[in-house]
C-alpha cells in the first residue's frame, strides 16, 4: 500500500471524494501537493467547538463524531462521518470559529488544506478553486439543511462566505476583492514563467440608458446573460471578474492575438443576442485590452493602458474591442 505522502496516492484518494470529483488527474495532483496528512487516535479531538482555525479536513480513513454542546453543557452527537467526508470549510474560507467538535472514534487519517494553501490555489489555478468551492458550497448547504442546529450557519454560507471568498453572488464570476487580492500574484507568476498575460476591461454600451428605458430588474438580468456569454466564449484558464455594475475585467493568459480574438468573439456573442420580451432590443459592449509584457511593464501600467483602450473603443463608436498601442 502506498504512503499518503505519495502524490499519486493522494490524487487517487481525492478522486473518490465528492467535492473533488470534477477535477482531472493533473488537477488532483496539484491539489494533493497542497494537502497535508494528519493522524488521530480514538477519542482524540481534531478540534473543538468555538476554537479558532483555518483548516479544512478530508477523511482519508476512519470514523469521526461531530458533536455540539447544549446550553446545559451536554454533548449532543449530530452525526458520524467516514471516508470521503469533509469538515472545517467555514474555518478555511472565513477563519470563523469552529461550529462543532470533531472527534476520532477509531484510528483516523485526514488530508488537510490550510486557508493559505487554498488561497495559493486560487492564484495558480482559479478554475480548479472555483469548481471545488462550488461543490463544497452545494454539499455543505445540503448537509446544513439536514442539521437543524446549523441552520443559521447555512444562512452565513449563502449570504457571506461565497461573496467573501472569491465570487460575485449574481453572476458566479470572480469578484472585485479577488481581483484586488490576486492580480499582483497572477502578474508575478506570468513574469516568473515568461508567459503572456492580457488584461481586458469591459462595459456594456449605454447601460445607463438601458436602465432608464427597460428598468433595473431587466437590466440586472442582462448582467447575468452577459456573464453566460463570457463563459461560452472564454477558455477555462481565463479569469473572469465582475468589477461592479456592468463593469467586468478579464485576465487572459494567452498570446495577444488570441486574447483579442476572444474579446472580439464576446462582442459578436452579445451583438447576436435576442430578447423575447423586448424583440427590438440589441445590446453591445466595448472592451479595452493591454498586453503584458509586450505593451505594459507592470501592474499599474497594464491597468492604465487597458482603461485607455476602453476609452478609445467608446470614442471609436463602441461595439468593439481595441488594444492599447503607443501610436
Amino acid at each position: 500500500m502506498r504512503k499518503m505522502d505519495d502524490p499519486v496516492a493522494k490524487a487517487a484518494l481525492l478522486s473518490g471524494i465528492d467535492i473533488f470529483s470534477s477535477l482531472d488527474q493533473a488537477e488532483l495532483l496539484l491539489l494533493g501537493e497542497k494537502m497535508r496528512q494528519r493522524s488521530f487516535r480514538p477519542g482524540e479531538a481534531m478540534f473543538r467547538e468555538g476554537e479558532s482555525g483555518d483548516e479544512l479536513f478530508v477523511v482519508a480513513s476512519g470514523l469521526v463524531s461531530v458533536s455540539i454542546l447544549s446550553q446545559d453543557s451536554e454533548v449532543i452527537e449530530l452525526s458520524r462521518v467516514g471516508t470521503g467526508a469533509f469538515f472545517g470549510e467555514m474555518a478555511m474560507l472565513e477563519k470563523a470559529p469552529r461550529s462543532a467538535t470533531c472527534t476520532a472514534i477509531e484510528p483516523t487519517r485526514c488530508l488537510t488544506l490550510l486557508a493559505a494553501d487554498f488561497e495559493s490555489l486560487i492564484v495558480e489555478a482559479p478554475g480548479v478553486a472555483m469548481r471545488v468551492l462550488d461543490r463544497m458550497l452545494g454539499i455543505a448547504a445540503g448537509r446544513l439543511v439536514k442539521t437543524g442546529s446549523f441552520l443559521s450557519q447555512m444562512v452565513q454560507w449563502g449570504d457571506t462566505a461565497r461573496r467573501r471568498a472569491i465570487t460575485d453572488a449574481a453572476t458566479g464570476l470572480f469578484n472585485r476583492r479577488y481581483l484586488e487580492d490576486s492580480f499582483g500574484s497572477i502578474l508575478a507568476r506570468a513574469e516568473r514563467e515568461g508567459t503572456a498575460l492580457s488584461y481586458a476591461m469591459f462595459d456594456l454600451d449605454r447601460f445607463g440608458k438601458l436602465n432608464a428605458a427597460y428598468g433595473a430588474e431587466f437590466c440586472d438580468s442582462l448582467i447575468v446573460i452577459a456573464s453566460g456569454a463570457f463563459r461560452r466564449v472564454f477558455a477555462e484558464e481565463d479569469i473572469l471578474v465582475r468589477y461592479g455594475g456592468d463593469e467586468f475585467c478579464f485576465l487572459i493568459p494567452a498570446s495577444p492575438p488570441e486574447a483579442l480574438r476572444r474579446c472580439e468573439a464576446v462582442c459578436a456573442e452579445l451583438r447576436s443576442l435576442a430578447f423575447e420580451e423586448h424583440p427590438e432590443l440589441r445590446i453591445s459592449c466595448s472592451i479595452g485590452l493591454a498586453h503584458y509584457p509586450s505593451l505594459a511593464s507592470g501592474l499599474d501600467e497594464l491597468k492604465e493602458r487597458a482603461d485607455r483602450a476602453l476609452y478609445l473603443a467608446k470614442e471609436a463608436g463602441r461595439d468593439r474591442a481595441m488594444v492599447w498601442s503607443p501610436t
